[in-house]
């Protein structure tokens, strides 16, 4: 799902938010089709909300004027409560909406709810679903099926001090090690500043380090997944991100309990040389006492010139299987997730595109944008799709990973171990 301040999340600790699926319903199809009458959707209260319903007024507004005797009704939801009111929604088709905003974390819990309506088909004959980012299209799919239409995607990059680099002469890391030392030439040189800050409870900001050196959180597929967080690639990209908690970059005893909105706020606050942020933060990091004296590149990757992976966050929209305007639910579907759409909601609130060709017409416009798009560009990665993400999520598996070899209490093979076994845990339960 969505990250950061303006996405009010998420899954995150940075973050980035988590997929709560309510609890197994025994939701059912409609078998009505109804061509007319009152459809109801769901979308996401963000924290300057106004641009975004302009938007999503407009296209209600076309909407209507192409279906007679159609009527839209919106209701905006905050994100914390989104758990509750889908698993009300699953359990009382009456209450439901027809068309829903979900995390992109949460496609897998709502499937398996029985929530979600399979859209397969209708995605497929979609003319623009073709120019869908595959990382996006991931984040709908299910053990083959498709449970929706992306709404955005964010992504994070590397930001940097410009006037710090060029006071102490530093050139911008091309890899994984130089980042390491150019943090410490900061903090050498600087003791008040962090070098690049990191959180032991941003999972977001640790999972590029591992994809990085080759490991994954799981391996498998179809919703059969076991964990690999403690494969010796895995390991590898541990050790790298936690051996960045010590007192020559960020001490642990100020660091390891940080989340990734916590980094970026003592960024953009001048405590930072240098942070890993998202698309979405730059509106904090630009109202901060750093601007103007910051750029972003790409958070680079263990070979020189190359890009870590970046989790894909961001939110979907979908129909959900109990509704009985289905044609018409679908229809408003990709009318609110289209091509154009889609470029309205980045100009209004800097949402990135989940389509590729219109992703780099905004990168053309925003400067600012290029590196999260090269990011996307260059290889993105998701989190397993399965309900049991969930469990792992909020049960904060991988953060109390971080944060016990950060504090000494595990070693990185044992602490990774352990965090297996509970991930392993979750996939079992989860089917």
């Amino acid at each position: 799902m969505k990250l950061a301040p303006r996405l009010a999340v998420l899954l995150a600790a940075a973050v980035v938010v988590t997929a709560c699926a309510p609890q197994t319903s025994d939701n059912a199809s409609s078998d009505k089709d109804e061509k007319s009458g009152t459809l109801r959707v769901w979308l996401f209260q963000e924290v300057n909300n106004t641009p975004k319903q302009k938007v999503v007024d407009s296209v209600l507004a076309d909407f209507e004027k192409a279906h007679k005797d159609t009527k839209v009704t919106v209701e905006y939801i905050p994100v914390e409560t989104r758990a509750q009111r889908m698993k009300a929604a699953f359990n009382d088709p009456k209450s439901a909406p027809d068309v829903v905003e979900y995390g992109n974390t949460d496609t897998a819990g709502y499937v398996k709810d029985g929530g979600l309506a399979d859209v397969t088909k209708d995605f497929a004959s979609w003319s623009e679903a073709k120019d869908t980012d595959p990382t996006a299209k991931q984040s709908v799919t299910v053990n083959g099926k498709i449970y929706g239409a992306p709404y955005f995607v964010g992504v994070r990059a590397l930001y940097y001090r410009t006037d710090v680099f060029k006071e102490l002469g530093l050139e911008v890391p091309k890899t994984m090690a130089e980042l390491a030392s150019t943090a410490r030439e900061i903090r050498a040189a600087k003791p008040k500043l962090y070098g690049l800050v990191v959180g032991g409870a941003f999972t977001y900001g640790a999972m590029p380090f591992i994809w990085a050196s080759g490991g994954e959180l799981a391996t498998g597929k179809g919703g059969s997944y076991a964990s690999a967080i403690d494969s010796a690639a895995a390991q590898k990209g541990i050790k790298a991100y936690t051996s960045l908690f010590s007192d020559d970059n960020c001490p642990a005893a100020k660091c390891a309990g940080m989340g990734g909105n916590d980094t970026i706020t003592a960024f953009a606050a001048g405590q930072a040389g240098m942070a890993i942020g998202g698309d979405f933060n730059h509106a904090a990091v630009e109202a901060g006492k750093v601007k103007g004296e910051y750029a972003v590149v790409p958070l680079p990757g263990v070979a020189s010139g190359s890009i870590a992976p970046a989790f894909a966050g961001g939110n979907n929209l979908g129909v959900l299987k109990s509704t009985s305007h289905r044609t018409l639910a679908v229809d408003l579907m990709e009318q609110l997730a289209s091509k154009k759409t889609q470029e309205e909601m980045f100009g209004a609130m800097g949402f990135l595109p989940t389509f590729t060709d219109v992703r780099q017409q905004v990168a053309a416009q925003e400067p600012y944008t290029k590196p999260f798009v090269q990011t996307l560009a260059a290889d993105t990665k998701f989190v397993p799709a399965t309900p049991a993400w969930s469990q792992i999520d909020s049960s904060l598996v991988l953060p109390t990973m971080l944060q016990e070899v950060i504090s000494g209490k595990k070693d990185v093979a044992t602490a990774s171990k352990d965090a297996a076994t509970k991930m392993n845990d979750a996939f079992g339960s989860a089917g």
